[in-house]
Formats: C-alpha cells, sequence, structure tokens
C-alpha cells in the first residue's frame, strides 16, 4: 500500500504514482543516499534529496506532470478562476497547465521585491477569484503556506494545493487540515521507496534505513 491510511493528502492514480518514481528515480532527479545523509536547509539530515527542476529536461516526463495536474484540477477544483504557481520550481508546471487548460496564471515569490513594484504576486489574480497552488514538491508545507497566505491577503480564495512529490511528513498533513484545503500528489515518498526496491535501487538494509528516517525525520539519524 502506497499511501497510509492516516495520510491527509490524496493520490487520484497510483499507476501514475508508480511510473512517475520510476522517472525521477531514473533521470536522477531524486538522489538515495541512505549510508551518506545530506543536509536540507533545515538542518535536517536526509537521506534523500529531491530537485523535480531536472524533469524540465524531459518533454515527455513533463507532459505526464502536466496530465496529472491537469485531470486533479478539471475533477476535484473545476471552479478554479487562475493557476497558481510557487516560486520557483513550480512556475514551469503552472504556466504549462494554465496554457492546457485556457486560464491565467500567476506566481508568488517567496517575499517581495525589494525593487520596482516591490510585488511579491505576479501574472494574473484578482481580487475574489479562486485558485489551486502548484508546488513541485512537499515537504513541511511552509513553503505552500507562505503562497496561501500571500494570496488569501489579496482576497484570494485557495482551494486547494497540488504537488508533484511529497514527503508525506504529518507537518504538512496538519498545515493543510488546519486550513481545511484539500492537498493532492501525484506520487509519493512511500510509492518511490516501493518502486525504488523494485528497481534495485535500494538494498532491505538501505529500506529500513529510509522507513526509519521518514518515521522521524527532524532527529534523525
Amino acid at each position: 500500500m502506497s499511501q497510509t491510511e492516516t495520510s491527509y493528502y490524496h493520490i487520484i492514480d497510483q499507476a501514475l504514482a508508480r511510473e512517475l518514481a520510476r522517472d525521477l528515480l531514473s533521470i536522477k532527479a531524486v538522489i538515495l543516499r541512505p549510508h551518506h545523509p545530506m543536509t536540507w536547509a533545515s538542518g535536517w539530515n536526509s537521506p534523500i534529496y529531491c530537485d523535480n527542476r531536472l524533469t524540465l529536461r524531459y518533454p515527455a516526463i513533463r507532459e505526464k506532470i502536466r496530465a496529472g495536474f491537469h485531470h486533479v484540477i478539471e475533477t476535484h477544483f473545476s471552479t478554479t478562476d487562475v493557476i497558481t504557481g510557487t516560486a520557483t520550481a513550480g512556475i514551469p508546471h503552472a504556466a504549462w497547465v494554465a496554457q492546457s487548460m485556457n486560464k491565467p496564471m500567476a506566481y508568488v515569490r517567496s517575499q517581495a521585491k525589494a525593487h520596482g513594484l516591490g510585488n511579491q504576486i505576479e501574472g494574473g489574480i484578482e481580487k475574489g477569484e479562486k485558485t489551486i497552488i502548484i508546488e513541485d514538491l512537499v515537504s513541511t508545507g511552509g513553503s505552500a503556506l507562505s503562497v496561501i497566505e500571500a494570496v488569501e491577503f489579496v482576497g484570494v480564495d485557495v482551494l486547494g494545493i497540488a504537488s508533484i512529490f511529497t514527503y508525506g511528513f504529518s507537518q504538512a498533513d496538519d498545515l493543510f487540515r488546519s486550513k481545511g484545503l484539500p492537498f493532492y500528489t501525484l506520487t509519493d515518498y512511500q510509492t518511490l521507496i516501493e518502486v525504488a526496491r523494485e528497481m534495485r535501487f535500494v538494498s532491505n538494509e538501505e529500506l529500513n534505513t529510509l522507513n526509519d528516517w521518514r518515521s522521524h525525520p527532524d532527529q534523525w539519524p
């Protein structure tokens, strides 16, 4: 089972989730190093690093992501007026989805510009409109929250969040649950680890290490 029963997020297409996990591993958008952990900006030690910007190089993978997002929005957020991407990695995917759905697109900077008009929100979004937030990656949910707060501040109604990948941390689940925002992802950590084992990217011993990290990433190792 790829997604735990207690997870708040939803995967609507398990076949796509597995296929995309395989793609991310194959192009090295995801690096697994159970015995040589890396350090995230948060200070957490991690046996995994995910850089979905590498998907931009592969048109076929980009198209899978676009189609997946299109399906999520069309099925669950049909009243969306504007597609909003998170800076910077969510911007291109939001643009492709907005184009395919013939909708306006906006993106939100991590903070307002220090020059010019000082904008934090760029593109077409107006008070009273409804939007869906496109993320490339969700860990604790902090970056998505800053985007949500920025657009809500100007009177925009956020319908939900959609991401390429999530680690499935409880911090993000609790955050989006507290905001009452549905959260859909194209693939997740558990699916990725299952596929990595099948592809022999990790041994059973390394799998145990990865599962141990996932259970308490803020304290590991």
